[in-house]
């Protein structure tokens, strides 16, 4: 398998030259312009679920500031002339430590959604890690991503048999690892989401995989467990009626509303779609019904890595849920230096929350993480660029690590140890 190589000379290059010729990306380098111009393309609802968090956001702003408590040094003359930023993972060698984390209800900001970030993922042949909420079944994306690396998140459901029929799909469709999301059994108190007043799921999006899903399908038939509020019908009810009749898969409006599915699928799936009961006992569920490698994602106690090995893991990525569950939650960079030690390479580690340029890749590495995972920043090229706005956004993040890699005397991953940073009190 030949994979794409990032020079990070080249790139710069061509930034410099199309813009010598007049031509300036569309796509911002620099993160407070990218996330700027993604909310102005916007909706309020979508930019309010992409960029907030839970309560006052001091979480998302600690797993900024952490970063900064750590600083890189430098050193001179190690001939870095030619690097190597490539990995390996479950059987894949990839080109750079990142991977496209879930992220849900990209039909909020693309009408093709997760199809455009499997084609941009592919094409950089980085692993994007499929939504349990996606806009669009895994089936079809996989379909796009030819042989590229894809895992599956999976959200427990209060169906066993739901999560058994999700896992086996995203077996049939190529993933390489099932990624289960520990912290979001419960809906997080999203302050942004609350002040508007609005849920997606309510119109239908982002259940893709569920209303794809034999199984889902059946149990939408069963009576629900009558926990359903009475709805007030009003001009808004009436317009969020529509758009979940035209969100549910199939042609016909009419014949779809008559149906009474699209509404049947909403009620099933806020009823059953999170489990608050798990407990560790439930992975030898999980892995009795794949042979996949499972990973943890929601990891931030050393003691809950320490279990996760104990049970059999494959893989932790540590992740406060990009802020969005617990306000005032440790970090994830925080968090990642007493897991690795716990761990102590039994299994992979990987950062998922606050990446926002090449140093903070490196500082994640030599803090011990295996990879870092992306959420925010992708969603925001797709909202202003599509497929290549994606790999816009990957390629310059893979390109600033690549120089800060160099420019810090490291010719690869390997060299990038604890060594190369310093607290900073």
């Amino acid at each position: 398998m030949n994979l794409p190589k990032f020079p990070t000379t080249n790139r710069q290059k061509e930034i410099y030259l199309k813009g010598f010729a007049g031509i300036r990306s569309e796509v911002p380098v620099d993160w407070e312009m990218l996330e700027e111009k993604a909310r102005k393309q916007m909706i309020p609802e979508a930019f309010a679920y992409i960029a907030g968090g839970a309560g006052l956001e001091s979480t998302i702003a600690s797993n900024r500031s952490a970063f900064e408590k750590y600083k890189i040094v430098p050193r001179m003359l190690r001939n870095v002339s030619e690097r190597d930023t490539s990995i390996e993972l479950f059987g894949h060698k990839i080109p750079a430590p990142l991977l496209f984390s879930p992220v849900g209800v990209l039909e909020m900001v693309h009408p093709d959604a997760d199809l455009t970030v499997g084609r941009a993922a592919a094409k950089e042949r980085l692993p994007f890690i499929f939504s349990n909420q996606a806009s669009k079944p895994m089936e079809e994306v996989a379909a796009a991503m030819g042989d590229s690396p894809r895992w599956f998140q999976l959200y427990w459901s209060k169906s066993n048999e739901l999560v058994a029929s999700l896992v086996t799909r995203a077996e049939q469709c190529g993933c390489s690892a099932i990624v289960v999301t520990l912290d979001a059994t419960l809906l997080g108190w999203r302050t942004r989401d609350l002040d508007l007043a609005y849920l997606p799921f309510l119109e239908g999006k982002g259940i893709a995989q569920y209303t794809s899903d034999p199984v889902f399908q059946r149990l939408m038939d069963e009576p629900d467990n009558g926990s359903a509020a009475p709805r007030t019908v009003t001009l808004e009810s009436l317009a969020g009626l529509i758009k979940m009749v035209k969100a549910y898969p199939g042609n016909g409006f009419i014949k779809k509303l008559r149906s009474g599915r699209p509404v049947k699928a909403v009620r099933k799936f806020t009823d059953i779609y999170s489990n608050p009961a798990l407990t560790w006992k439930d992975l030898a569920f999980l892995r009795q019904h794949t042979k996949l490698p499972i990973l943890l994602k929601g990891i931030l106690h050393p003691e809950d890595a320490s279990l996760a090995v104990s049970h059999g893991v494959n893989g932790i990525i540590v992740s406060n849920h990009g802020g969005r569950q617990v306000d005032g939650s440790i970090s994830t960079l925080e968090a990642l230096p007493e897991i690795v030690k716990v761990v102590r390479t039994q299994v992979p580690v990987l950062l998922d929350g606050g990446i926002r340029g090449g140093a903070d890749m490196f500082k994640a590495l030599a803090l011990g993480a295996t990879a870092v995972c992306i959420g925010r920043p992708y969603v925001y090229g797709l909202t202003i660029g599509g497929e290549e706005g994606v790999r816009e956004v990957a390629q310059n993040l893979v390109a600033d690590f690549d120089l800060t890699m160099g420019l810090s005397g490291c010719k690869n991953i390997a060299e990038i140890k604890s060594e190369t940073l310093i607290r900073s009190y």
